[in-house]
């Protein structure tokens, strides 16, 4: 084999990065960059306010368990790495937020973007009103997700696994961390699940899909819905199907919605 004829490593990297996908690499190394020290404030305005927030947040979730949940601390530091654990999330919450923000709002006025969308002949929504109208439905459905969570999956699934346990012979004491991780756990699965029409929605406006492909893989979609329930919730048959039954109600009703809303769209290039 003739190695001379063969690209260097180099030289294939520097094709890439000329490519289209390299200039959108380029452009978004570059943008983080110069949103490092606003990304790390974020972080850190998260961990300083999130710690006594999260400090508040255990105690009223341990006040709040049922009579049936008996929750222990194994170590003296246990809730105060709880407390650090939870402040840090909320920290990277924040910086996520405000990347996935920004990014979506300057993504879509990227040249090689809109080129891309061209050649796909997919369409843009109209900004304005249905960007605003699909952030908030977006937090609405989070937020039912998470009440749905709260106060139907976490006093069935305690109850459940209580009577499990007694039926065994054995006591259900639960460590304060597994506790708290077992709700948020619930909260924040639900409240991704429940992203389903939004999502679904906003591929079917923009031309990503159309229902007739969505509907003959129906099948992989509930599929997919049951892996999802299965790597966010509990390790449990029944949080299995109480997480990813929602995901497939709410995907089958999106459909329908997607029929009834009239399309109001523009393309890429207008």
């Amino acid at each position: 084999m003739n190695m001379a004829s063969s690209p260097s490593l180099e030289e294939a990297v520097s094709e890439l990065m000329d490519s289209p996908g390299g200039q959108l690499l380029n452009s978004a190394r570059a943008h983080l960059r110069k949103r490092a020290m606003v990304l790390f404030g974020l972080f850190l305005t998260g961990l300083v306010v999130g710690f006594p927030i999260a400090k508040s947040i255990v105690a009223w979730l341990v006040d709040q368990a049922p009579n049936n949940v008996d929750v222990i601390v194994t170590s003296p530091v246990e809730f105060l790495m709880l407390q650090i654990q939870l402040s840090a999330s909320f920290g990277l919450l924040l910086a996520l937020l405000f990347l996935i923000g920004e990014t979506t709002l300057r993504g879509v006025r990227h040249p090689v973007v809109i080129e891309r969308f061209n050649e796909l002949n997919l369409r843009l929504p109209r900004p304005g009103f249905s960007f605003v109208f699909s952030v908030i439905s977006s937090l609405m459905l989070a937020l039912f997700g998470i009440l749905y969570a709260w106060e139907l999956l976490t006093p069935m699934l305690f109850e459940y696994l209580s009577t499990d346990a007694k039926q065994a012979g054995l006591e259900p004491n639960w460590k304060l961390g597994a506790y708290v991780g077992f709700i948020l756990n619930l909260c924040i699965a639900s409240a991704i699940g429940f992203q389903a029409p939004v999502v679904t929605l906003l591929a079917l406006r923009v031309g990503m899909v159309d229902e007739k492909q969505l509907t003959v893989y129906r099948k992989h979609i509930w599929f997919a819905a049951f892996v999802m329930g299965a790597i966010f919730s509990p390790p449990d048959p029944l949080s299995l199907f109480l997480v990813s039954l929602p995901v497939i109600l709410l995907f089958e009703i999106s459909l329908v919605l997607h029929r009834v809303i009239p399309r109001r769209s523009v393309r890429a290039n207008s």
